[in-house]
């Protein structure tokens, strides 16, 4: 079995204390200071407008767009942004912890973006949940992370676009959620021991063979994960079997799908790569 320690950390960016503290580890420069913009730290999510095609870095220490080969720009506040979604156009959902100038809860729940990321509105659970993984397919919305009162980590659902939630339960924490885009029911999820499935949204689950990783389901069907050593594996949708397919050459932080059947991953060091042939061969996209 693969020891994921590496991996725990794509779903905790600060302590639980510091969370409910209000404050984050890299607060940005105080009013009448400059200082040189971290770029993405810590990245957690990847994502491609569809209404330029831009690459979209939800880190630590922000939300970042790259257009082209140029290097990552800041979109918006120092926002932490825990978890990230593009459902749309210049639309985004999002999670995590306000810019420390903000007055704003520590935990920000489901929040929303129509503008490209640069301001946000809250949709449900602000101060309540602090979303570490986020999936979307339609209306149906499905987000792992901390409760604010109890710490506890929690898996909810909403079929209503994410403005009201029932619980689910989970064989175990939780590191990636991958969901079928032909199937809003239909959920992969990695934990730090095994990888389990549900066809009925999350009510119930099985193992399902294979080793942990993060995840990233395609639009036809395959469903891709990595590991701690970089090792990209595919499986067919129905298959039984995964098969190795390349390597990232290095540690993963963040993996996604890509329009046109592209794959993206980011590696600690803040480097965005993208894969056109299954993570056969990977170019560089984006760096720090």
């Amino acid at each position: 079995m693969i020891l994921l320690t590496s991996l725990a950390l794509l779903t905790s960016g600060c302590t639980d204390d510091d969370d409910r503290a209000g404050q984050t580890a890299d607060p940005p420069p105080s009013a009448g200071t400059v200082a040189p913009d971290p770029g993405p730290v810590h990245v957690h999510g990847l994502g491609i407008n569809p209404k330029d095609g831009a690459l979209l870095i939800a880190s630590h220490t922000g939300l970042y767009r790259a257009q082209g080969a140029q290097r990552p720009r800041r979109v918006g506040a120092y926002q932490d942004t825990m978890a990230f979604e593009v459902i749309g156009p210049d639309h985004f959902l999002g999670s995590g912890h306000p810019d420390v100038r903000a007055d704003l809860p520590a935990y920000l729940g489901l929040i929303e973006s129509r503008d490209g990321g640069r301001t946000w509105k809250p949709r449900s659970l602000q101060g309540k949940m602090d979303f570490h993984l986020l999936k979307v397919v339609g209306r149906r919305v499905y987000g792992y992370g901390s409760d604010f009162e109890t710490g506890a980590e929690r898996l909810l659902a909403s079929a209503d676009g994410g403005r009201t939630w029932a619980p689910r339960r989970v064989p175990e924490p939780l590191i990636s959620l991958a969901l079928d885009p032909d199937d809003s029911r239909h959920l992969v999820a990695s934990g730090h021991e095994s990888l389990h499935v549900s066809r009925n949204g999350g009510r119930s689950w099985r193992r399902l063979p294979g080793a942990p990783g993060l995840l990233a389901w395609s639009a036809s069907g395959q469903l891709f994960s990595v590991d701690e050593e970089g090792v990209v594996a595919v499986r067919a949708m129905g298959g039984k079997t995964w098969q190795a397919t390349g390597t990232v050459s290095g540690a993963a932080a963040a993996f996604e799908r890509a329009p046109g059947g592209q794959l993206l991953v980011a590696l600690h060091d803040g480097t965005i790569k993208q894969s056109a042939n299954g993570g056969v061969t990977w170019r560089i996209r984006s760096r720090p």
